[in-house]
């Protein structure tokens, strides 16, 4: 395990433990106290902050987010998509049902602002999480941002692969939870009942300044799960 992991480790269990109660202590103070660079400092702070333990405040610092404890499994929509379930106490899995390029159609079009018929990358998998089904996710990506997606990546983390192959991470998203109901061609996929209703979640990722890259909807069946949220201050104009 590198450094700035160890480090992340270390204060992930310190936020757990109650030893920041809101708010991060400064860049300064945490170089410190563990005896490191600033830029291992950086890479540990982005790391519990992709975790889902930490939200940023332009010009304040970091703050802990407080989840609710009701629930075993918690999707975090405060921070960025690509904090994926991917650490010792929870590690997703996929079986790819489909991958391919398609044409993009008029829905898919206007949310990721391209012209109708443009190519997509589209990514079909079952997602486990503890050997249990946990999700379908159905993926969408330009090929203007995403030249060539790797069948590797799409076995694995794809915004892992997108970060190192093009430098693209998430600089924010757009989320909308919804209840669906499962069309034949899911539920026979997710040996689900036809028209079941469960959770969805549609979200737009964008990179850079507001540019869109990938679209996707995840119809989640694990038992038990969250969605967190919070809502942050408006200033009057």
């Amino acid at each position: 395990m590198t450094k700035y992991q160890e480090i992340a480790d270390n204060i992930a269990q310190s936020i757990r433990n109650g030893e920041y109660p809101d708010k991060l202590p400064t860049e300064a103070d945490l170089i410190n106290r563990y005896q490191a660079g600033r830029n291992t400092i950086r890479r540990a702070i982005d790391v519990v902050y992709r975790s889902g333990l930490l939200r940023r405040v332009q010009g304040s610092g970091f703050y802990v987010n407080h989840m609710p404890a009701t629930s075993n499994t918690i999707i975090n929509l405060v921070t960025r998509a690509d904090v994926a379930m991917h650490n010792k106490h929870q590690h997703l899995t996929s079986h790819v049902i489909t991958f391919d390029k398609i044409k993009a159609g008029a829905d898919l079009a206007r949310s990721l602002d391209v012209s109708k018929s443009s190519d997509l990358y589209r990514v079909v998998r079952l997602r486990y999480l503890h050997a249990a089904l946990y999700c379908l996710e159905e993926a969408y990506f330009t090929l203007k941002a995403v030249p060539f997606l790797s069948p590797e990546a799409v076995n694995h983390s794809i915004f892992d692969f997108l970060h190192d192959a093009y430098q693209i991470r998430i600089s924010e998203s757009e989320n909308l939870v919804r209840l669906a109901m499962l069309t034949a061609e899911q539920a026979a996929v997710m040996k689900q009942p036809e028209g079941r209703p469960v959770l969805a979640l549609d979200q737009t990722n964008y990179y850079g300044k507001g540019v869109p890259f990938n679209y996707s909807t995840s119809y989640y069946v694990y038992p038990d799960l969250g969605f967190y949220s919070r809502s942050f201050p408006v200033t009057a104009g």
